[in-house]
């Protein structure tokens, strides 16, 4: 650090306003806040068509929410109407708002293919639906509230547990109170205790009201936990002991705002203001040049690690050899992508996959996964030849299988051959061959979780090949491959 003579009044004072500044206003990236608070899928009617819609939704929403904390977005032409919403919390930068919207759209695809789904983060709120929701506030059947299982401290003490109880009704009163004045939206605290309020813009004042009052109702019902979130229709209503919004929220403590400190940082503001911004505006610049900087050099990075590789496929390569995704060169539709016939310029055929999904936050650890997938090898296995990241979209290369996959041997409509029992006997071996190599067999442990007709290939000579092996969940040679959580298709 440079040392500073501190002599002169004015760079005294300036000394001083820097350090209040700093000490309330840090200009550090904030807490984008990505943690989920609640995931709702509706349990209406399903498509499964929907998807290349959804895609086409959630492309124009992205846009329409680049320069803005909100944004809503109707799309007509398709099976059935879509009706998409997004909302940052209004304490998050738009940088922290794009980083929080990317993570719900990543996260909200897990209710595909219902109609209908929402998502809260714990900064910023995606729903779709096949009806307009935008001016919805409340709903009997959708509003929902979490509580933390972990009381306050000192809940077990009558007289503070009174204290804490009358503090964040009171804080959560006022919260939701200023939040209506303010434009639907407020955080503040007091005592230890910290609240964010914050509506939809399309609800209005009124419906604002409506939803916070609701919202209030239902958080208090959660003491004495230590964190209680109201998740409604129109709003989002939050309570802790621990301060999770960013400093543009609001704190009611005295000792912040009283005695000498206030009245020096005052004069301190009066005569130095105008230096303040500009050096904050050249340090908020040259901070992020430091950002696009570092970010370049990550991505330059992966880059030469990627095309080092024998894996690296480039994009134009894999759109010349499918005729640029060309539909009569479609031969299979998935959760995660739909997949192309090739040829490569060796003579080589493939199956080219498009990846639905693509942020340049999994890249590197997108590329790490096929490069661990692409080393296993067996014959009841399908192989992953490689892949392309650098275009506008993710691409997978697997080997080529002739004969489809095993359910349109079974539930075809158009079946052209019935399997024979010598023929079924040798499918089922070389499925269960397959993934006791994965489970136990090769380096890395491999839980496929998602075993079907569908993700059987057969070549041509019917011999089974497990497909969609890779990219799904890894295992140490210590851990189960028990799990309670819920995967696969429905």
């Amino acid at each position: 650090m440079h040392s500073l003579t501190l002599n002169s009044p004015l760079l005294y004072t300036t000394w001083l306003f820097s350090s209040f500044i700093h000490s309330f206003f840090s200009l550090s990236l904030a807490d984008p806040r990505i943690t989920q608070s609640g995931l709702f899928c509706g349990n209406s009617t399903r498509f499964k068509d929907l998807i290349p819609a959804f895609v086409k939704e959630m492309g124009t929403l992205s846009q329409l929410i680049t320069n803005a904390h909100f944004a809503t977005y109707h799309l007509n032409n398709s099976p059935i109407p879509i009706y998409a919403l997004a909302q940052c919390h209004g304490d998050l930068s738009q940088t922290d708002c794009l980083l929080c919207y990317a993570a719900s759209r990543t996260k909200i695809p897990r209710c595909l293919p219902s109609v209908s789904a929402r998502i809260y983060l714990d900064g910023c709120f995606l729903r779709y639906d096949k009806y307009n929701f935008f001016q919805e506030a409340v709903s009997p059947s959708l509003d929902s509230r979490k509580c933390s299982q972990e009381k306050a401290l000192g809940s077990g003490d009558e007289s503070l547990k009174l204290k804490f109880v009358t503090n964040v009704g009171y804080l959560v009163a006022n919260v939701t109170h200023k939040a209506v004045e303010n434009g639907g939206f407020a955080a503040m605290g007091i005592e230890g205790v910290y609240a964010l309020a914050q509506c939809w813009e399309s609800v209005g004042e009124d419906g604002c009201m409506e939803c916070l009052e609701k919202s209030e109702k239902a958080v208090k019902g959660c003491l004495p936990s230590k964190e209680g979130r109201a998740m409604n229709t129109g709003c989002y209503l939050r309570y802790s002991t621990d301060k999770f919004f960013n400093h543009e929220g609001e704190l009611e403590d005295a000792h912040r705002f009283s005695g000498l400190l206030g009245v020096t940082i005052g004069i301190a503001l009066a005569a130095v203001a105008l230096l303040m911004l500009c050096l904050l505006a050249a340090y908020a610049r040259y901070r992020n040049l430091l950002i696009k900087k570092e970010e370049r050099i990550n991505l330059e990075k992966i880059s030469i690690s990627f095309n080092k590789s024998s894996l690296n496929f480039k994009y134009e390569t894999l759109e010349k050899v499918t005729d640029y995704f060309n539909p009569s060169r479609k031969i299979g539709q998935g959760g995660a992508g739909s997949v192309f016939v090739g040829t490569l310029p060796n003579g080589q055929t493939v199956a080219v996959k498009r990846l639905i999904f693509n942020t340049r936050e999994w890249v590197d650890e997108f590329f790490n996964e096929v490069n661990l997938i692409s080393g296993i090898q067996h014959k009841n296995l399908v192989k992953l030849l490689g892949c392309s990241i650098e275009g506008p979209e993710s691409l997978l290369v697997y080997e080529y299988v002739p004969n489809k996959s095993l359910d349109h041997f079974i539930f075809g409509k158009n079946r052209t051959r019935i399997l024979n029992w010598k023929e079924r006997f040798n499918i089922i071996v070389g499925t269960a061959e397959g993934l006791a190599f994965l489970h136990g067999g090769c380096k890395e442990r491999i839980i496929h979780r998602d075993i079907k007709s569908s993700n059987v290939l057969l070549d041509e000579n019917l011999t089974p090949k497990i497909a969609d092996f890779g990219l799904v969940r890894r295992f140490d040679a210590d851990k189960t491959h028990l799990s309670t959580g819920v995967a696969g298709t429905m």
